[in-house]
């Protein structure tokens, strides 16, 4: 189980240094999401600053780009990179999609995703093989690449995506044609051995794939001392409140506290969600233990489940650099 960090939401100017120092560390890659800011700029920086050290997106919403966007970026961070850069694409949900960067949301989630990877693949392909592009498919006809738009060959073009998702629709799509899968912060280790694992190897055994060259990757909730309380169970209520995630409350017989988090999302009534998450909901969906125990405790939780591991803390040189050593030194 490889460990990396987070990348958190800063200015373009202090990605370097966080990268490099994240490198030092000794993080296998730093993710960059899609909130504040755009999260691919930050990885022609980390491209520049590092060696070593893998980079991607956690995510990049997917339907807020073309595919030629996408491929046209992952492209140029894979060359630069020298072959480190993972893509990792996210739907996100309707009204973000409508209503925050006004692009029309689909009728098929999975249907647009899988022709988005077809096409991207079909971009790359053309750029390293020279054959025209001609990519048909029910959303996008792409059949123009003249020499004057065509990148050409690079030495990495085997570029990872990863599929980021809560439900089993997205969740077998990784395991059809995705090189990963992303499982949201929002899970217990229940909601990952009977509903994504399995989910992943129908969507593998259907495109005659191997299962175990789909990775898993995930973000930890994390306790390890009082004052961090509050904040994880004002963020397990903030995912609960999500229509679109009640599956994840439904499978642990929790579906009446998510119609009333959800309720009170929908009033603004930030405040009172909190209260809402009993001990019982924090200990299924949070990891708690001391820093000294952590390691452990990870390691059971998510010992067998995942491939990759970050922690719901962003990475901060000089904020909590012993707590990291050690996590790292005792990574399994």
């Amino acid at each position: 189980m490889r460990l990396d960090a987070s990348l958190p939401p800063v200015s373009l100017r202090d990605v370097p240094e966080i990268a490099r120092e994240a490198e030092a560390m000794g993080f296998e890659a730093l993710w960059a999401s899609e909130t504040m800011h755009d999260p691919f700029l930050p990885g022609a920086l980390i491209a520049e600053h590092t060696r070593r050290m893998h980079f991607g997106t956690a995510v990049a919403i997917a339907f807020a780009r073309s595919p030629a966007t996408l491929a046209y970026t992952a492209w140029d961070l894979a060359q630069s990179s020298g072959g480190r850069f993972i893509l990792g694409l996210g739907t996100q949900v309707k009204a973000h999609v409508e209503r925050r960067f006004g692009m029309p949301w689909p009728d098929s989630v999975v249907g647009l995703l899988r022709e988005q990877i077809a096409a991207l693949h079909a971009f790359w392909h053309s750029w390293q093989s020279g054959e025209r592009l001609n990519f048909r498919g029910e959303h996008y006809k792409l059949t123009l690449m003249t020499p004057f738009f065509n990148p050409g060959p690079i030495g990495y073009p085997h570029i990872p995506i990863y599929i980021a998702g809560v439900n089993t629709g997205l969740a077998r799509l990784a395991g059809e044609c995705a090189d990963g899968f992303h499982a949201h912060p929002f899970h217990s280790r229940r909601y990952l051995s009977e509903v994504v694992q399995p989910a992943i190897a129908q969507g593998a055994a259907r495109a005659l794939r191997d299962r175990a060259a789909i990775k898993i990757a995930t973000t930890a909730l994390v306790v390890t001392r009082p004052e961090e309380d509050l904040f994880v169970r004002s963020q397990i209520a903030f995912y609960a409140s999500t229509p679109s995630y009640r599956s994840v409350m439904a499978l642990h017989g929790w579906q009446d506290s998510a119609e009333k988090l959800s309720f009170h999302a929908s009033r603004g009534e930030w405040g009172e969600m909190p209260a809402l998450i009993s001990d019982e909901m924090l200990h299924t969906f949070a990891v708690l233990a001391d820093q000294a125990d952590l390691p452990a405790a990870l390691q059971e939780r998510y010992q067998g489940l995942v491939d990759r591991l970050a922690l719901y803390l962003p990475f901060t040189p000089g904020d909590r650099d012993a707590f990291w050593q050690m996590l790292l030194k005792s990574a399994p």
